[in-house]
């Protein structure tokens, strides 16, 4: 029997593209070209961790749209199901869900990005989350297993890093948060590291390799 296919793309690669049913209609991955994109599965409606995930979500929208991103979800029930799920959430909450929800009844899409938590006999779809940019490239990914929720605040997270690696050319330290100083790339050479010092204030750096952009106070905070 010839194996199904459920593979995640790389980083760094084009995200497959697609054309989908939704609870907004008919879309296609390239309706989000020259946005950011948080491209996000959950394993069902109607289950109690999905339904924290997709109010929490709503709740966060407009920080999202603040940095040019959108956020688009998905998961192998039916656009009834998802628009009966959303009903029943703003009924019991008052929040209405402001972004669509793919309906991947076949598994297509799931199978692309390999969301899948069994190609061969599970129904359900991980908790995956795709961090595509503006040129429709995978820049980060994270997945969750099916009993644990999302944490919007290190989603964001992400995003602000990627955006301040892309508009300064600097790399982000561990616990980074935006106001924070950022690291300048490694020299690739001797005269790029002899250059990195002249410029740099040794207060700013640790060593040759590892410089900041400004005086850090607490080299050992990570």
């Amino acid at each position: 029997m010839e194996e199904k296919r459920n593979n995640m793309p790389m980083l760094g690669q084009k995200a497959p593209r697609f054309i989908a049913d939704s609870t907004f209609g008919p879309l296609k991955l390239t309706d989000y070209m020259g946005k950011w994109l948080i491209f996000f599965s959950h394993p069902n409606d109607f289950t109690p961790v999905c339904t924290t995930e997709i109010i929490s979500f709503a709740k966060y929208n407009d920080e999202f749209e603040k940095r040019n991103c959108s956020l688009l979800g998905l998961s192998v029930d039916s656009c009834p199901s998802h628009l009966a799920w959303i009903k029943n959430i703003e009924e019991n909450t008052g929040i209405s869900i402001p972004f669509p929800i793919i309906s991947d009844i076949n598994k297509e899409i799931a199978k692309m990005y390999g969301m899948l938590f069994d190609v061969n006999n599970n129904t359900s779809t991980v908790r995956n989350v795709f961090f595509i940019d503006p040129s429709q490239t995978i820049r980060c990914i994270l997945i969750y297993p099916a009993e644990n929720g999302r944490n919007m605040s290190e989603i964001l997270r992400i995003i602000d890093a990627l955006q301040m690696t892309d508009s300064d050319n600097v790399a982000t330290p561990a616990n980074w948060m935006p106001g924070l100083s950022t690291i300048i790339p490694s020299p690739n050479n001797y005269i790029d590291l002899m250059n990195n010092m002249k410029k740099n204030n040794t207060k700013n750096c640790m060593d040759w390799y590892l410089c900041f952009n400004k005086e850090n106070d607490d080299l050992r905070r990570w």
